[in-house]
């Protein structure tokens, strides 16, 4: 089954950008909508145009989306070559930790502090924390940001060298799952089924650190995508990317399925009206 990807690159022009500067860093934010504050994290190679569209079906649903930019061009559509450059970069960069051993990402810190700022911009009871793919982890490590409430790890695929890996050091991983049991958080997870960048083991490694508060959920490969753009054709090379580049755009559709699942957990835990129940989540 396939879908149509944009064969060109997403302005963004429906979005406010901003420079936000945390601990002396500033860093470009895109940001959209009203409600609850939700920091969606760009996967590898960037803020492409499937990524800006998860961004205004989370805007749409009643949130008010922050968007960082951490790596490649905003709104570029994900050409092979130019993602396997934007990939080396990242792998080496001193801000990330792709490799076992590497213990969490030092960009994280910078997350925590717009989690903490979005907040305080949008109130409610907290913010959603969004990763995907190389970011998929740093939505559960911005859990110890306590604004942080409703974090969605979709396919994560650090560390690259380490199925069985979780990209974050031990004594945050501690902090995290105290954090967890503590609040009573829930952490919801996707990946496909034979993804090789974010495998069985490493559910299984979330599961061992979380407990029953990890919601991992596995979608078959073949439901996935099979048209998506060069970068996740040629270089990714299997099904991953659950609610952008291998997302089929049919309602009922499982991918489709599980984007709606992810914005009733955000709904459910931030106390916004349910999509479609006209509902208030607990807050």
């Amino acid at each position: 089954m396939t879908t149509a990807h944009l064969p060109h690159d997403d302005s963004l022009d429906d979005f406010s950008h901003r420079v936000i500067d945390i601990d002396t860093v500033g860093r470009t934010v895109h940001v959209t909508g009203s409600g609850p504050a939700v920091v969606l994290l760009p996967e590898m190679p960037g803020i492409s145009p499937d990524v800006a569209r998860l961004a205004r079906w989370l805007r749409d649903a009643g949130f008010r989306v922050y968007l960082p930019s951490l790596f490649g061009v905003d709104g570029a559509y994900p050409s092979a070559e130019a993602g396997r450059a934007v990939f080396r970069r990242a792998c080496v960069s001193a801000e990330f930790r792709a490799f076992a051993g590497g213990g969490t990402s030092p960009v994280v810190d910078w997350l925590r502090g717009l989690a903490r700022l979005a907040h305080a911009e949008c109130g409610g009871p907290g913010v959603g924390a969004v990763g995907l793919c190389f970011t998929g982890n740093f939505a559960l490590t911005m859990t110890l940001e306590p604004a942080v409430v409703a974090p969605v790890v979709n396919h994560p695929s650090l560390p690259l060298d380490d199925p069985a890996g979780l990209e974050i050091a031990a004594d945050d991983a501690a902090r995290v799952a105290e954090r967890v049991r503590r609040d009573g958080l829930k952490v919801l997870a996707y990946r496909f089924e034979n993804d090789r960048w974010c495998t069985g083991r490493r559910f299984a490694a979330y599961r061992t650190l979380l407990g029953d508060a990890f919601d991992g959920r596995v979608l078959a490969d073949d439901v996935a995508n099979t048209d998506p753009p060069p970068f996740f054709r040629d270089v990714v090379g299997c099904a991953h990317s659950v609610t952008t580049a291998h997302l089929v755009d049919e309602q009922g559709h499982p991918t489709t399925r599980a984007r709606d699942e992810i914005i009733a957990f955000l709904a459910e835990r931030l106390g916004t009206a349910v999509p479609g129940t006209g509902t208030e989540g607990p807050s």
